[in-house]
């Protein structure tokens, strides 16, 4: 009997992505295997997000096309977690009867099982948990890439910011020992990966449940002894929580790359207020300066919601302010959406759709403009690219690569000059000279100055990727990751 063949549809934020990673790699310790082909898989299962505005209908009309093929092929099954099923529950099931098996945010762990005891009992299993059991991480993963891999520092979130359904999805904030997640990380190099990107809802709180404040830059710090990890990045910090020490880490050590992701939300002090954002835009914009202070190359991005409820043309024209001061390269704006369950979704003066248009397409404007201003000054700069997969939409068209800059932006270039060693992979380094700057990302189109061929674009070569397995929970610790007992009798720190 040949394997049961799986696919995940992920929607939402890289915590979702990463998630889906550690779904992937239970499957297939069950014996599933990727769908490679076009006909319908056994098995799909849907990883959601309630955060954008029409996640449930997008979900449930998405469930309806797919009816005809479960219809057609007897055995399929169908899945449903993330956010929407820990939100949604046993309704998904109500209203898509064909959905075998609905779980929540706390127990990615239970999909095998659930999907076993659906096909034994012959109906639906739904299981939410309340709180979480077992922390994602020490659940095996199948990771997406052979040079970059997602390591999650924490779940959940402690703020109440009231326009978020965050926590009321995700829970508490639940921090991962500083062993565990080094051990994580140690493992992904050790499997050829060279960039980590560290992950929490507010990765600069991380420490609190273990009651060291300053455990996350100690976290960047550990990061930086680790050999062959050639870049660090994280996201996404807290504007309140934000403190020097993470700024010193960041600048004093060598692999944590000069970016920073942190989200504005609104310039509007008032509106900040009303969001129960815990800072107001003149600390958020020193903190800029004080990046830059360290790390005057350092790249910024951040996300912006428009159309808050009640805010006004005096409010629009605050954030608009703080973005042409800061600039931002590149700014994630968003439209303000009513979220069931969240404060601000009953809060008076919702504003009109159209007069939140009209500011939205303002402010990508400026967005835009600023990015373009800013990416301008890099031309005729030396970067050094990670070679990416299949970020550029024209790269075929133009003969061209894509890379990421230590920075993290986009630079598309052109793979040719005598420093070549064979021919360029991704998961590749090079490095090369910006000929043009545009809004979202660059152009390299000279000679590489240099080709550096590694383990990571070996495995993209050969088509491997990363397993690992789930790494436990631990007392706290700092270092690199230590080899494992042979025995679990007992613990050290």
């Amino acid at each position: 009997m040949s394997a049961r063949t799986y696919q995940i549809r992920t929607f939402g934020c890289q915590m979702n992505v990463h998630d889906s990673e550690r779904l992937a790699g239970q499957l297939e310790g069950a014996g599933y295997v990727p769908a490679e082909d076009e006909g319908t898989p056994d098995l799909i299962v849907f990883n959601t997000c309630a955060v954008r505005e029409n996640a449930d209908n997008k979900l449930y009309g998405t469930l309806g096309h797919i009816r005809p093929d479960k219809i057609a092929k007897p055995g399929m099954q169908i899945a449903v977690g993330g956010c929407l099923a820990q939100k949604d529950r046993g309704e998904i099931v109500k209203r898509a009867p064909w959905v075998d098996v609905v779980f929540g945010t706390h127990n990615l762990g239970s999909l095998p099982t659930l999907l076993e005891r659906a096909r034994h009992n012959d109906e639906a299993q739904v299981e939410i948990l309340e709180s979480l059991e077992t922390f994602p991480s020490t659940l095996p993963a199948r990771r997406e890439s052979a040079y970059a891999g997602w390591v999650s520092i924490s779940v959940g979130c402690n703020n109440t910011c009231t326009f978020c359904i965050v926590p009321a999805l995700r829970g508490k904030e639940k921090d991962r020992r500083p062993g565990d997640v080094l051990a994580e990380v140690g493992a992904l190099v050790d499997e050829g990966v060279l960039e980590v990107t560290l992950l929490g809802q507010n990765v600069n709180s991380y420490g609190v449940e273990f009651g060291d404040r300053l455990a996350f830059g100690k976290l960047l710090r550990a990061c930086g002894e680790i050999e062959g990890l050639e870049r660090v990045r994280f996201t996404s910090p807290h504007p309140a929580a934000f403190t020097d020490d993470v700024i010193d880490a960041m600048a004093e050590t060598p692999n944590v790359c000069p970016q920073l992701h942190m989200p504005l939300q609104s310039g509007s002090d008032r509106l900040l207020r009303e969001m129960k954002r815990s800072y107001r835009s003149a600390k958020y914009l020193g903190i800029l300066d004080r990046v830059r202070e360290s790390m005057p190359d350092a790249a910024i991005t951040t996300d912006i919601i428009v159309g808050f409820p009640g805010e006004t043309e005096e409010d629009f024209q605050a954030t608009m302010d703080v973005v042409a001061q800061a600039r931002f390269s590149s700014a994630f704006t968003f439209q303000y959406s009513q979220r069931p369950g969240t404060p601000a979704a009953t809060m008076p003066d919702q504003l009109p759709k159209a007069v939140v248009q009209e500011r939205y397409e303002r402010l990508v404007k400026l967005v835009n403009d600023v990015a373009w201003e800013e990416n301008k000054k890099i031309v005729g700069r030396k970067v050094e690219l990670l070679v990416a997969t299949g970020e550029g939409r024209k790269d075929a068209e133009t003969q061209r690569m894509s890379g990421r800059a230590r920075d993290g932006r986009l630079v598309h270039f052109t793979p040719t000059g005598p420093m070549i060693d064979r021919s360029v992979r991704p998961g590749d380094i090079v490095e090369t000279v910006v000929t043009y700057g545009a809004p979202h990302h660059l152009v390299a189109d000279g000679e590489l100055l240099s080709h550096r061929r590694t383990r990571a674009g070996d495995n993209v070569e050969a088509g491997l990727r990363p397993k690992t397995d789930g790494v436990g929970l631990g007392l706290p610790s700092f270092g690199a990751p230590a080899p494992l007992p042979a025995t679990t009798g007992g613990c050290s720190l």
